[in-house]
C-alpha cells in the first residue's frame, strides 16, 4: 500500500522534512521513496505541499499519515478534522491531580 508521510532530512540538531509518497512497508529511514510531494521547515514553519499531486495519489488509493492528514486540514487542503496524534500510552495530569495521588 502507498502512504504519504514525512521523512527527516537535514543534519544533527537542524530538523527538515519531505513529505514523500513511499510503500508503507519501506521504513521512515530507509530513504526509499516513489516522489517527493512538498517540504516542511519545523525551525520557521515554512510547509510547501503539491497539492494537486497529494490528492492524485489518494485518488489512486495511497494514504496520509496522521501528521500529514493533520497538516493539510490546517492548510484547508482536505476536509475533515485532525487526528490526536499524541502518545495514547498514558493521560496526561495536571499538577494539582499529581499532589492529589501523592
Amino acid at each position: 500500500m502507498l502512504k504519504i508521510r514525512l521523512q527527516r532530512i537535514g543534519r544533527k540538531n537542524d530538523p527538515s522534512f519531505r513529505a514523500v509518497l513511499t510503500d508503507s512497508k519501506n521504513s521512515t529511514k530507509s530513504g526509499k521513496f516513489l516522489e517527493i510531494i512538498g517540504t516542511y521547515n519545523p525551525k520557521s514553519g515554512d510547509t510547501s505541499f503539491k497539492v494537486d499531486r497529494i490528492k492524485y495519489w489518494i485518488s489512486k488509493g495511497a494514504k496520509l499519515s496522521d501528521t500529514m492528514h493533520n497538516f493539510l486540514v490546517h492548510e484547508k487542503a482536505i476536509e475533515g478534522k485532525k487526528i490526536n496524534v499524541l502518545s495514547k500510552k498514558k493521560p496526561t495530569l495536571k499538577k494539582k491531580e499529581l499532589k492529589a495521588k501523592k
